[in-house]
This record gives C-alpha cells, sequence and structure tokens, in this order.
C-alpha cells in the first residue's frame, strides 16, 4: 500500500516550482562570483561529511542563502541531476508555516508526488538527494521532524539559521546527526577578496587551535602582517569607514547613508521585530525594550556595564521600571540572533566571582547605524578625529572579542579587576593554557598599560606563558620578550 501523501496547496507548489527553477531546465538568479570562506566546507561536508545534516547559522545579511544557493550551482555544475535537489525558503513563504510538520510534508511532497521514488529508493540507485532548508528556525519543532527525515531517509540535508539559541537548541537533539558551521560578517581578507585586492589563505590552520598554544605562532602572525602590509591597510581602512557586511562592499559606490538604512531594516529591525519578538510559546515579546537593550550594547560597546547602569538608562528612555533579570534576558536574546556576544567573566578553581559581561557587536557598522555615529578605526581618520580615540578604543576591544568568540571550539572570557588583581581584556583557554590578551588601540604604548598583563603571566597558578597586546600599528608596544605586540589589522588576518 502507498503511504498517503497529503497535497500542497496549488499556491504553494507555485512558489516551490519559482524557487526551484532548475528542475524546469531554468537558470537561477545571477550569483555572486566571490565565495565566501565557510563555501568549501559547507559544501564537502554536505556530500561526504559524517553527518547528514550540514548547519550554518550567521545573523541575518551575512550571505548564508547566498552561499546555499551557490552551492546548488556548483553541484548543478557537477552533473548532479536538477531534480534531486528541494530547496526551500522558510523566512519567505509563510505557507509553509500552515503545515503541520511542514519539513515531513515537505519531504512526502518530492519523494511521493514530484520524484516518484523514495530517498532510499534514490540510494539503491546510487543516487543521492539533496535538502536546503533556508531560515529553519522560523519553524516550530523543526529538530523532532528532521531528525525523524534523517533517521528513515538516505538523504543529504543543509539548513541555515539565524538564532544561534534555536539552532544549538536543535542541535542537543540532534546530536551525532549534525555539525554546525558558524559565519559572521566578512573576515578582513574576504574584503581583500570582495574589493578585488587580491587573496590570502587563513594564517590559522583549519586543523585545531594547538598552534594559538606557541608564542612562535603568534611572532609569525605578526611577520605575515607586515608582509602583506599594503593590502592589509587597504583592506582595515574599507572595514574601518563600511563595516564587514558584504552588502557595504558590494556596493562600495552608494553613499553610507543609504547603507546605515538598509542595514537598520534587514538586519537589526528584521531580527528584533521578526526572529526575537515571538518566544517560543508564542507570547510576544517587547520590541521596544528590545531596541532600547540592544542600543545600550552599542553605546557601551567594548566595556562591561554593570547591572545599575542598565537599570538606570532603561528606565530614563522607557518611563518604566524593569528588573535587571529581564534586561539580562533580553541581553541573550541580542546573543543568540548573533548581533552581539557576551563575554563572560573567566571563572577560576576557588575564585568564582559574579561580574559583567562584555559586550561585543558583531559589526561596528551596526553601531554607527543604530546610534548615527560614525567612529573610525584606522589611524588616518582617528588623526583626523583625535576626540573619538577612546571610544575607537572600545570598538576595537568589541571586534576583538566577537572575532576570537567566533573561532570554533576557543574558549573566551574576560578577566575582571580583583581585590589585588588588575584587569585583562581577554583571556583565551586552551587545554589547560590560557593567553592572556590587553587591546591598547593607540599610537604608543607604555609599560604601565601592559602591567596587568605581566601580572597575569607572573601568576604561575595561571598557567600563561606568554601573552598579546592589541594596538593600533605595526611599532612593538614594549621590549618584554614575554609580550607579543600586534595591530588589529594584522589579528584579524588570523582567519
Amino acid at each position: 500500500m502507498n503511504r498517503p501523501v497529503i497535497p500542497l496547496a496549488p499556491e504553494l507548489e507555485a512558489d516551490l516550482y519559482r524557487l526551484n527553477p532548475w528542475w524546469q531546465g531554468l537558470q537561477q538568479e545571477p550569483l555572486p562570483q566571490f565565495k565566501r570562506w565557510a563555501f568549501a566546507t559547507a559544501l564537502a561536508r554536505l556530500k561526504t561529511g559524517m553527518t547528514k545534516v550540514t548547519a550554518l547559522r550567521g545573523p541575518r545579511q551575512v550571505g548564508k542563502s547566498t552561499l546555499m544557493l551557490q552551492m546548488i550551482q556548483s553541484l548543478l555544475a557537477e552533473g548532479t541531476n536538477p531534480r534531486y535537489i528541494f530547496y526551500v525558503q522558510f523566512d519567505e513563504l509563510p505557507e509553509t508555516l500552515k503545515l503541520e510538520e511542514p519539513i515531513l510534508r515537505l519531504a512526502d511532497w518530492f519523494e511521493h508526488i514530484f520524484l516518484g521514488k523514495t530517498f532510499n529508493q534514490l540510494a539503491h540507485e546510487g543516487k543521492t538527494a539533496f535538502l536546503f532548508l533556508d531560515e529553519i528556525q522560523n519553524l516550530e519543532a523543526w529538530a523532532p521532524q528532521l531528525k525523524f527525515l534523517v533517521d528513515t531517509s538516505a538523504v543529504r540535508v543543509m539548513i541555515t539559521g539565524s538564532s544561534a539559541l534555536r539552532i544549538e537548541e536543535g542541535r542537543d537533539s540532534l546530536a551525532g546527526r549534525i555539525s554546525t558551521l558558524e559565519m559572521g560578517p566578512l573576515l578582513l581578507r574576504e574584503i581583500m577578496a570582495f574589493r578585488g585586492d587580491g587573496e590570502l589563505k587563513p594564517y590559522l590552520p583549519s586543523n585545531g587551535l594547538a598552534p594559538l598554544k606557541e608564542k612562535d605562532f603568534w611572532l609569525g602572525l605578526r611577520q605575515f602582517g607586515g608582509e602583506n602590509r599594503e593590502t592589509r591597510d587597504r583592506a582595515f581602512t574599507a572595514f574601518s569607514e563600511r563595516g564587514a557586511y558584504p552588502i557595504a562592499h558590494a556596493r562600495a559606490d552608494r553613499p553610507w547613508d543609504d547603507l546605515a538604512d538598509l542595514l537598520n531594516e534587514t538586519v537589526i529591525r528584521r531580527a528584533i521585530q521578526h526572529d526575537l519578538r515571538r518566544s517560543a510559546k508564542g507570547a510576544k515579546r517587547d520590541a521596544h525594550l528590545l531596541e532600547e537593550v540592544f542600543r545600550l550594547a552599542c553605546r557601551y560597546v567594548g566595556q562591561s556595564p554593570k547591572p545599575a547602569l542598565y537599570l538606570d538608562e532603561i528606565k530614563r528612555a522607557m518611563s518604566a521600571d524593569i528588573g535587571w533579570k529581564k534586561i539580562l534576558t533580553y541581553l541573550k536574546f541580542l546573543d543568540g540572533a548573533l548581533l552581539i556576544r557576551l563575554i563572560e567573566p573567566l571563572e577560576l578553581r576557588l575564585k568564582r566571582t559574579r561580574g559583567a559581561a562584555k559586550l561585543c557587536l558583531c559589526d561596528h557598522a551596526l553601531r554607527a547605524s543604530w546610534l548615527q555615529e560614525i567612529v573610525p578605526l584606522h589611524p588616518e581618520g582617528l588623526n583626523q578625529q583625535p576626540h573619538l580615540r577612546d571610544l575607537a578604543g572600545h570598538i576595537a576591544e568589541s571586534a576583538v572579542g566577537y572575532f576570537l568568540k567566533s573561532i570554533t571550539n576557543l574558549k573566551v572570557a574576560h578577566f575582571p579587576e580583583r581585590a589585588a588583581e588588575r584587569e585583562v581584556d581577554f583571556v583565551l583557554t586552551i587545554g589547560e593554557q590560557r593567553i592572556p590578551i590587553e587591546v591598547k588601540y593607540r599610537t604608543r604604548v607604555t609599560w604601565e598599560d601592559t602591567r596587568g598583563l605581566r601580572d597575569f603571566i607572573e601568576k604561575a597558578v595561571y598557567n600563561a606563558p606568554f601573552g598579546l597586546v592589541v594596538t593600533m600599528n605595526d611599532d612593538a608596544a614594549t621590549d618584554d620578550p614575554r609580550v607579543v605586540s600586534l595591530p588589529l589589522s594584522t589579528l584579524l588576518l588570523l582567519r
């Protein structure tokens, strides 16, 4: 007996055919020639990876959907039968949300009505079906559906999501069936390639974090940055002026005001009013409060505000008494949407000291667009506006934190000032070893500026044989052999 299949509404079928033009021998819309760093890794995992499901997560507008369509383009160019590729964009098709168990119903339709055979039949014929599910976090209970599908069918699945929280929740129930890639805004070397200024390979190999434990590795990175100084500096100037969203460099001819409006609408408001507005239980969250919390994250970027500051600022902005617990929950929502990263204080044995999280923004262009305040990071821009140096230092610290936090499996914390110990901006933990990092974004760094770093290194219990100081330029910040100094622009070439 044939399995019963619920037919799809005609308008939904029509939409699916429009989303999958290759089924009818039609061309895709033109796609960018430039491919982001995650392309090759994601495609390899989709085709031959250890898990049936590959997840690509990242904030809105960083190129996840484009990368997905480029993967489809590559499969077609390799000779994959167009009928074996199924792409669904849940963000744009409200009809799919009306289906009960939409992933399973769409898979049923694709197998029994469109293909006329199951995924397992294809597998027995030596063929593979590929499912591309875009912005899957918009579906309720998507993970159990996907688990059931891949447990019963020989199919390879690629999913994307703009919510780290929801993708992480799904990963728990898909343990052993899913691998995850995180893609943020453009890397500095991608900005080089995007603007036609040459291509560089990442300095950090893709096979683990062990090289970070060696001081010689960081000395080599400093040398690598110096060898590529001209192209590095051009890319960093572009990053300083326009941020790292692909659209900012794809449309470098457009004025900043146009870009700022676009970022506000398609990234910030879209995340706040669409992705974060509705809770898992259906209750609506306060969009005004989300906007105000994000504004504070922009205002105090690279810093660790205490709860009292949040409470006071929110009370003045909204004329309402809102508790710290709710504000903290909304901060975590923004972290889950990957708009910010909350860098928690370092927890040490016998010294579990509670402290405020450090606020790191995914791209300083969002701060510039939301607050309507442009702060340059490149030295020439700051020389023209020296009154912005302190603020630029906080933004540079934020850039370092978000960048380091985006490295898979790397533990990143900050070290708040304690009774007898100075603050350290960031501490990396790799196994039992720690690497303290100070961000001193200025042209001249004094001996006193690195004192907290040196104090941390000198305490044997912290197991930190050396530390890093991130500066504005290539000049050595200190002659202490335990401290490696490198400019922010060179640090950003790590990946």
